[in-house]
């Protein structure tokens, strides 16, 4: 390990990462399905770049703002997978329209009556697709309404419906669940049945786009589904392992950290906490259950149990007591959730061997 290497920080293994890469790539090929990663997890045009040298179509992104950086380091075919309703945001999505291939998310005949005008005032078509709640009670047309925000959409000046997408996760029956074949078999069916009501009624749906990294493959059986958008499988994280789609092994992500206090036998201080570490995927809960924050690779009874801003607090079992952790050990510990996780660092360090580069997340922090 470099010892120059100071902590907290998020270490990528390169290795690891490209085998996930190419997976996920074959596997999409191998049953003819369109791949169109979403950059959330990484957040750099150059691994974006990697996952379309391997096969993808194009990326997903969340902000225009992301779109934006995506496209400045030649990134050319660009999903903005999120409602646009702010006239400025519309007004650099209608730009950047201009400049790469651009499709922008929907899911409310407000929005795109605004997209409408705003594309039809710069005398441009915009390439949109509509969302879907299948579920998960996020963003997303209700399901039963679909079909006539489609017939809507198609009539608007200045924008092309050229399909429909969902973000649905691991739910079952409208309830988390373990089981990701059925989760992804229902996600499918779902989409793809909506998509022929909508063609019956003469809206040329061209792209039926659904699944995360949980239920992507298994989403993509269904006769009429077209693409998937997984993200987190580029890194994979415990949360991932916890699902059973790889194992911790297959967990290119990891946060170096070092143990700055051990004020008592059964607890460790280490120099990372809620600025290093994501919280967005908390311990104890249903269907993960996962204990806490992370995994402390080699102190298997290492529990990061606690959090403040620079404080992460693990209590040790009986195994991690007796290995003799001192002050100035330095620990790895993979999160729950990679892609937030990367989004808190300004830059990252892929290891391949025994050499660590240096790579700023330049997407990180786009909230616009």
């Amino acid at each position: 390990m470099n010892d120059r290497l100071d902590t907290p920080s998020v270490i990528i293994d390169t290795d690891i990462m490209e085998r996930n890469i190419r997976s996920m790539a074959d596997s999409a090929k191998r049953l003819g399905i369109a791949l169109r990663p979403h950059a959330k997890t990484h957040k750099m045009p150059w691994v974006a770049q990697k996952q379309l040298d391997a096969g993808a179509v194009g990326i997903t992104v969340a902000k225009v703002s992301e779109a934006e950086v995506m496209a400045e380091h030649g990134i050319n075919n660009i999903f903005i997978a999120y409602p646009l309703v702010t006239p400025a945001k519309i007004a650099r999505a209608v730009r950047l329209s201009g400049q790469v291939e651009l499709i922008v998310g929907v899911d409310s005949l407000d929005g795109v009556k605004l997209l409408s005008q705003a594309a039809a005032e710069a005398g441009r078509e915009l390439q949109v697709r509509l969302e879907i709640d299948t579920g998960l009670r996020r963003t997303g047309v209700p399901y039963d309404q679909a079909e006539a925000l489609a017939s809507a959409i198609h009539a608007m000046e200045g924008l092309r419906l050229t399909g429909i997408y969902t973000f649905r996760g691991a739910l079952l029956g409208g309830k988390p669940t373990l089981d990701l074949q059925a989760a992804g078999e229902e996600e499918g069916r779902l989409m793809a049945g909506l998509a022929d009501r909508i063609r019956a009624q003469g809206v040329p749906i061209a792209d039926v786009s659904v699944g995360s990294t949980p239920t992507g493959l298994q989403a993509a059986v269904a006769k009429g589904v077209t693409e998937i958008r997984p993200g987190t499988y580029v890194f994979q994280d415990r949360m991932q392992a916890r699902l059973g789609v790889c194992s911790l092994g297959d967990c290119a992500g990891s946060v170096r950290v070092t143990v700055v206090s051990r004020p008592a036998a059964d607890l460790a201080v280490i120099d990372g906490g809620s600025k290093t570490f994501a919280t967005d995927v908390q311990p104890n809960t249903d269907p993960m259950q996962l204990k806490g924050f992370g995994h402390v690779v080699g102190l298997e009874d290492a529990v990061l149990e606690r959090m403040s801003e620079e404080h992460g607090m693990l209590r040790l079992g009986p195994a991690a007591q007796a290995s003799g952790l001192k002050t100035g050990d330095v620990l790895h510990i993979i999160p729950n959730h990679i892609c937030s996780t990367v989004n808190l660092h300004d830059k990252v360090y892929f290891k391949k061997g025994d050499n660590y580069e240096e790579r700023a997340v330049l997407a990180r922090g786009k909230l616009q």
